[in-house]
């Protein structure tokens, strides 16, 4: 290693201590559920967590450190290249030596003094840096977590060159998988929709009759009930096979458009799987009951992998044959770049303090931002002591009474101290049976302290059957209607006479400091926006109401109409939606 080289090994050196502590100590603005200020912490969590369902995490990770020792590997693209007339980087570099050194341009200088500039690895480093300042004001260390593999990026380029940078590319690119995305869960709930709708022609078609119900599927006697829940969307083997399928197509092509079909090619196949996993199940159950269905289900998780694999490499095989790629392009040439570039000790120095500056300045950014005081607006009305909710009014006219209803210890020891409760369950006195439970969770600092509902109804055993919009009337005649999430849910419980499903109704919206949100991605955008372009962090307000649905959806809404009527005014400030400011 020439001295070169080892100062700007050093400089690496130097730029990775300060890049870990950025992200060790000031990764993580998030601390609702994960409290860390980490974000290797954070992120590997959710891979030991079989609530995030990531653990896939560790396989990537081994996965793109194969990738970059195999890039770094690739000795016979020197050799290729040989053979198609390309002279090797370290001839080319030599030759372009001789030739200054015939013009007498330069003097007898060393080959070692030859190497790649550090500037690329000096603006990916400060866009990496970049990207997770916008992430950690943003509060979304998803986004921080690309800001690290992009400095990483950098990290290695400085060190090793082009020829570390283009080998660690597509490895750091392929680690985006480990990330877990809640996105993929709404995504989901549609492709357990059409694998149901699928699933049940298909059944029809080779006369089996089965009742298809939202995402369940029910034998006309009763004797089987499937409900296609999140784990058989497709949505979990999607992530995991297009991973796969963007393996497979980049070891085995190096036209980008190849693996790109390849990559495609996973995506009507985990669908095929899928909808073959259900169909299997329901024939099962049909021949030998429920029993012979719990097999199916258990033996078709591993026949979706069989599926879309085999599906892929035969979709790399027909390609190879009705596509080939021209002779010698499989290789990648990492070593076929000039090493033209004039570094001295003074340059290599220069770029080591901009590292070191650059992170610096990253810390005293992040540790005033963590330390700013708490700026936003409020868009219910709040309790005397500031951090819950006004009380929800105790009885609603002579028809109801409201009840309290008491937060859960898993509530509060899970989301953050300074999230706020108000809640009630609001019953007609007249007929019991008809209740409208309404719940105001305000969040506080933490943007983590409220979430998505689907999660906490999953996990209260409710099945969603349907997702759709609603429009409620403000009780103001000068307030606009405004929009809400109308979830329709089912659940079964057991009665004298057998099993029931219980139909209910769930609406339920998100109230700014100015605004009103029907959807969880709409409060994330604006929370996001607010808190990185005006500093701002509104403590919102998750506003949902539940109630029975066996009369009829029209009596459900008319339920929850009233309750609104009687307690809107004196919980919420704000009652129609204003044009988002970005």
């Amino acid at each position: 290693m020439n001295s070169t080289e080892r100062s700007l090994w050093w400089t690496a050196a130097v730029g990775a201590v300060a890049v870990l502590v950025v992200f060790q100590f000031f990764g993580n603005a998030t601390h609702g559920y994960i409290d860390t200020s980490s974000l290797f912490y954070w992120w590997g969590y959710q891979w030991v967590n079989p609530a995030s369902e990531g653990e896939h995490g560790w396989l990537i990770l081994g996965l793109s450190v194969w990738l970059f020792w195999r890039n770094l590997r690739s000795a016979e693209c020197g050799a290729r290249n040989a053979e198609l007339g390309q002279p090797e980087a370290g001839e080319r570099n030599q030759e372009h030596l001789t030739q200054e050194q015939g013009t007498g341009k330069i003097g007898a200088i060393p080959r070692s003094a030859f190497r790649d500039p550090p500037w690329p690895a000096l603006v990916a480093l400060l866009a990496g840096l970049a990207i997770h300042a916008l992430g950690f004001a943003a509060q979304q260390t998803r986004i921080s977590i690309v800001g690290f593999l992009v400095c990483t990026w950098g990290l290695l380029r400085l060190a090793g060159g082009v020829r570390w940078g283009r080998a660690g590319m597509f490895p750091l690119a392929f680690l985006l998988f480990a990330i877990p995305l809640n996105l993929l869960d709404s995504i989901g709930f549609w492709l357990r929709v059409w694998v149901v709708n699928a699933s049940a022609t298909i059944a029809h078609a080779v006369g089996i009759g089965v009742l298809k119900s939202g995402t369940q599927l029910t034998a006309p006697d009763g004797t089987y009930n499937y409900d296609v829940a999140a784990a058989c969307s497709g949505i979990r083997s999607l992530t995991a096979m297009t991973a796969l399928s963007l393996l497979a197509g980049y070891i085995n092509f190096a036209s980008w458009r190849r693996r790109l079909v390849v990559l495609l090619l996973c995506f009507p196949l985990v669908y095929v799987g899928n909808v073959a996993r259900i169909v299997a199940i329901v024939v099962a159950a049909r021949i030998g009951g429920p029993k012979w269905g719990d097999v199916a289900h258990e033996v078709m998780g591993y026949g979706i992998f069989a599926i879309v694999l085999s599906g892929v490499l035969l979709g790399i095989q027909l390609i190879r044959r009705w596509w080939p790629e021209p002779a010698g392009s499989v290789c990648h040439p990492l070593n076929d770049k000039p090493e033209c570039h004039l570094i001295d000790d003074k340059r290599v120095w220069a770029a080591t303090a901009v590292v070191v500056a650059l992170a610096g300045g990253e810390i005293i950014f992040l540790r005033h931002l963590a330390h700013l005081p708490a700026r936003g607006q409020v868009g219910v009305m709040v309790s005397a002591e500031g951090r819950d909710p006004v009380e929800l009014p105790a009885f609603i006219g002579t028809d109801w009474i409201g009840r309290r209803a008491e937060v859960s210890p898993v509530e509060r020891q899970v989301l953050p101290q300074d999230t706020g409760y108000s809640r009630k369950d609001y019953v007609l006195l007249h007929d019991p049976r008809r209740s409208v439970f309404l719940s105001i969770v305000l969040s506080g600092r933490d943007r983590s302290s409220i979430h998505r509902p689907e999660i906490c109804l999953v996990g209260q055993g409710w099945t969603i059957a349907e997702v759709a919009r609603h429009r409620f009337k403000p009780p103001r005649r000068s307030a606009a209607d405004f929009e809400v999430t109308l979830l329709r849910v089912r659940r079964e419980v057991q009665t004298p006479r057998g099993k029931a499903v219980v139909p209910q109704l769930v609406a339920y919206w998100f109230v700014g400091g100015d605004c009103i949100v029907a959807t969880h991605w709409q409060r994330m955008l604006r929370d996001a926006w607010n808190r990185v372009v005006h500093a701002r962090s509104d403590r919102w307000a998750y506003v949902l109401m539940q109630t029975d649905a066996s009369d009829g959806e029209p009596a459900a809404l008319a339920r929850m109409q009233a309750i609104l009527d009687a307690t809107l005014p004196a919980f919420q400030k704000v009652f129609a939606p204003q044009k988002p400011q970005f």
